[in-house]
């Protein structure tokens, strides 16, 4: 096979997922490479893969079988991500097209392998991948730049253990000096991401140790910066300082991701969630007490090994004490591998799916009411990309919601914004005023 030219970059799953796959893309254009189109263009075509959902390896073969041409030719397919480090050698057997897997912690070796045009590399170095990556390019007003990875909670439902490995907290210096590169290149809004984000830990400049919350104070004296957000959050790792830099900086949006998974403390035992429903809520009360305004989001998990119809009470409970802005909830699925996939009392799938509709209707509720609550207030928005209309453009509003502005300013502009209408997923705006530069 003749070394690629093109590439294109799928990338599933998280927003973990969407930095690792702008990184990969980084690091074949400073090889020369040029981005193509769309996969069908493609020399080279990267499926940079998420294992966290049901089915998730058979919807990879899927889009592999997919990537076949009219001719009967495939471009060179690599497959990273979760899916490639947890089940690589049966990828290289059941899909012989795949020319190369690799790993979330050794994609940085992307290169070296496209050069050898058939390999695999599922390591988990000790040294940090991040290194070794190129400087980064930006093409909008928003990044995702990783600053935790891995995890050590261990939830028995949970694969990223294994496919990421332990907890991980990027050096001080290399975090700001990407934000500050990012900035440079033009973002205004910076999301931190992790897998517990808020256990991020290192050294200041100073030598002395910082939480999250330290490293936002930093980021919040960052000149062009004017929007910080992080995810994701595990309770057990809300601290103090991080809860009240809520209440203190202008530039931290107030919208939170702190996932529970379900109202049920004997299913969060089971869960190895290792926080109860009270911590919990307790965590969201000391929340809102620095911040009145923010926003919650969260995840849920309904049907998990045992749940009866009194725990899934519980989660709408719990849903309906803590009122969500917006959430995920997903149907348990096996994950191989994991403890919870040879629990007993595995939940019939009509029960989950019928739970789930009562679950997804409740949350849709509290969404829809919390959108209606911003009409007549303004809003700053972050303008991204423009609109379906002619005219229209759409930004997000400090608590995450889009907001679709009529007449709306260019793409990248802070512009202060009247909201006259909302909808389940979205809000319409009118605009009033626009942001200098930070």
């Amino acid at each position: 096979m003749t070394r690629p030219s093109t590439y294109h970059v799928k990338s599933f799953g998280c927003q973990m997922n969407v930095y690792d796959g702008e990184r990969m893309a980084e690091l074949l254009a400073a090889e020369g490479m040029t981005p193509a189109v769309g996969a069908d263009s493609a020399d080279l075509v990267v499926l940079n893969t998420c294992h966290i959902r049901e089915k998730a390896a058979e919807k990879v073969y899927s889009d592999i079988g997919r990537l076949r041409r009219e001719d009967g030719s495939t471009p060179m397919i690599a497959v990273a991500g979760c899916v490639a480090q947890a089940e690589g050698a049966e990828i290289q057997r059941r899909a012989k097209e795949v020319d190369i897997v690799v790993g979330p912690q050794a994609y940085h070796r992307l290169p070296e392998l496209v050069a050898k045009g058939r390999a695999v590399d599922t390591d988990m170095p000790a040294a940090s991948k991040f290194d070794a990556l190129p400087a980064r390019r930006l093409s909008g007003p928003t990044a995702f730049l990783t600053v935790q990875e891995g995890c050590d909670k261990f939830c028995t439902y949970c694969v990223v253990p294994y496919t990421r490995g332990a907890e991980v907290s990027r050096p001080w210096n290399a975090v700001l000096d990407e934000a500050k590169a990012l900035v440079d290149a033009g973002a205004q809004e910076i999301t931190l991401l992790g897998q517990n984000v808020n256990a991020w830990e290192g050294e200041d400049e100073k030598g002395r140790v910082q939480g999250l919350d330290g490293l936002i104070r930093a980021l919040d004296r960052l000149p062009g910066l004017a929007r910080i957000r992080y995810t994701t959050s595990h309770p057990n790792d809300m601290r103090q300082g991080l809860i009240d830099a809520h209440g203190e900086i202008a530039k931290l949006m107030p919208f939170l991701h702190l996932p529970v998974q379900a109202g049920s403390d004997r299913i969060l035992k089971a869960m190895n969630r290792s926080h109860s429903v009270a911590s919990y809520l307790e965590v969201i009360g000391r929340v809102r007490a620095a911040r009145s305004d923010i926003a919650i989001s969260g995840d849920y998990i309904v049907g998990f090994p045992g749940e009866s119809e009194a725990d899934f009470e519980a989660t709408l409970e719990i849903v309906r004490a803590t009122g969500h802005a917006q959430a995920f909830s997903f149907k348990y699925s096996p994950r191989p591998g994991t403890p919870a996939a040879t629990m007993e009392d595995q939940v019939a799938e009509a029960v989950k799916d019928e739970r789930l509709q009562r679950l997804q209707a409740l949350l849709g509720e509290q969404q829809f009411a919390f959108n209606r609550a911003t009409i007549g207030r303004t809003a700053e928005v972050l303008i991204e990309r423009k609109g379906k209309k002619p005219g229209q453009t759409i930004g997000k509003s400090p608590w995450l919601q889009s907001v679709i502005v009529e007449d709306g300013p260019a793409i990248g502009t802070l512009a202060t914004v009247e909201i006259v209408a909302a909808g389940p997923n979205s809000l319409t705006g009118l605009l009033r005023e626009i942001r200098a530069a930070a």
